[in-house]
């Protein structure tokens, strides 16, 4: 990925994502309005192993839900969130660390941190 693109998809993580987990495996969840529709169609072609659900149509909501989990979620996007965990604000990097802990993913460090 382009320093662009891993900039796109941190952002739109931080303001918009849901770190977590089902307690047997992590999972990151994405839910937002249809109308960013070309959005999750290019996480799904960034992140093959992930899944798209809708649209859904609830009352007056109509929205995408895009999710990652398990081993493609250790083995892609944690170790992406991870090379900038330090960027993020306090709430997303703690989000994403619980996530870690809770589910024993060791991602890969930033470098600043691996450095000391």
């Amino acid at each position: 990925m382009t320093e662009f693109e891993e900039g796109v998809v941190l952002g739109v993580l931080v303001g918009e994502g849901s770190f977590g987990g089902d307690g047997k495996q992590p999972q990151i969840t994405l839910k937002m309005h249809v109308r960013h529709e070309k959005l999750f169609f290019w996480l799904v072609d960034k992140f093959p192993a992930s899944k798209l659900y809708g649209p859904y149509h609830h009352g007056d909501r109509h929205f995408y839900q895009w999710m990652i989990r398990g081993q493609a979620l250790r083995e892609t996007l944690a170790p992406l969130v991870a090379r900038h965990v330090d960027q993020l604000d306090d709430h997303a990097a703690r989000r994403f660390r619980d996530m870690c802990m809770n589910y024993n993913i060791k991602p890969v460090q930033s470098p600043e941190k691996a450095a000391e």
